[in-house]
């Protein structure tokens, strides 16, 4: 799984760091969201899909093979 997120589309919500912390983050100065893991390990990908689902932005993007 490849993650990639579009900054410009976030809204600083803040879903996606509360479902996989491991590979989100926010910046501090606005919440705009920051990728930690650009390629998690698999325990985390329905952690990473469920975060992608419940992006109201819809800033981030999976690609899995």
């Amino acid at each position: 799984m490849k993650v990639i997120i579009d900054q410009d589309k976030c809204v600083g919500s803040g879903q996606c760091v509360l479902l996989a912390p491991d590979v989100f983050d926010q910046r501090d100065e606005d919440g705009i969201v920051v990728l930690l893991q650009e390629d998690p390990p698999a325990e985390l990908h329905e952690d990473v899909r469920q975060a992608a689902r419940v992006c109201p932005s819809l800033a981030i993007w999976l690609e899995e093979p």
